[in-house]
């Protein structure tokens, strides 16, 4: 999907109208001021999907760099044996 570039007097111009633009697209929108980038705008579920992919993302770079540094993982074995675990640990709560 291309970008959606809007002059930021839209925004002050008509609010609705671009709040409508970032749910419906469900991307961000970007403002320009004077013809130069300013700022971006998007819909509340668009921030929080994107703040877990870059949670993630940042989990898995610290997984990785922890294993490039030579810290000691889990064999298979050994994590389906702790998920297991914590599954039954999970379920006696629930009970």
């Amino acid at each position: 999907m291309q970008p959606i570039i809007k002059p930021s007097s839209e925004l002050r111009k008509n609010y609705n109208n671009v709040a409508e633009i970032c749910r419906t697209n469900k991307v961000p929108v970007f403002l320009t001021l004077n013809g130069e980038g300013d700022m971006v705008l998007m819909d509340i579920e668009t921030y929080g999907r994107r703040e877990e992919n870059l949670a993630t993302a940042e989990r898995l770079i610290a997984a990785e760099t922890a294993r490039l540094m030579g810290t000691q993982g889990y064999s298979i074995d050994e994590f389906q044996r702790n998920m297991r675990q914590a599954i039954k640990r999970g379920v006696g709560k629930n009970r």
